[in-house]
């Protein structure tokens, strides 16, 4: 499963699994705790593929990003907690991606990435390369 199928929710903690779609919104299953939530067109949803990290020249995916933290970790959870200071995570990621935008890029969306890939580390779910969709999955 990549990134298409994983989203945020906005004023929800954690991630969720798109599992199916309604008239209404989609049923989104918790990677937290697997409960599963109808979700209507009313809230604010990002998939996870259609996120991206400023630096001072472009826009880099969010995939790229989390790729980036899962060299700097050798595959495994990150070296820092998504609680740690605001100095101790601009340090780290700016270790992970040097010339993101400063100005652009707060703490609180670098707990998001570090929170992010744990989880999903945590599910199994490393693979974070962008794969190009065929007709043949649509």
């Amino acid at each position: 499963m990549g990134l298409d199928k994983i989203l945020a929710i906005s004023g929800k903690p954690g991630l969720y699994e798109l599992k199916k779609q309604t008239r209404n919104g989609f049923v989104a299953e918790s990677l937290t705790d697997g409960k599963k939530i109808s979700v209507s067109l009313r809230h604010n949803v990002s998939l996870l593929s259609e996120i991206a990290i400023y630096t001072q020249t472009e826009e880099v995916p969010l995939a790229q990003v989390l790729e980036k933290v899962k060299e700097k970790e050798n595959g495994a959870i990150t070296s820092v907690n998504h609680k740690e200071s605001k100095t101790v995570l601009a340090n780290y990621f700016s270790e992970v991606l040097p010339d993101y935008d400063e100005s652009r890029v707060y703490p609180s969306d670098i707990k998001k990435v570090i929170q992010w890939y744990n989880l999903l580390h945590s599910k199994g779910m490393t693979d974070f390369s962008v794969e190009e969709v065929s007709s043949e999955e649509e």
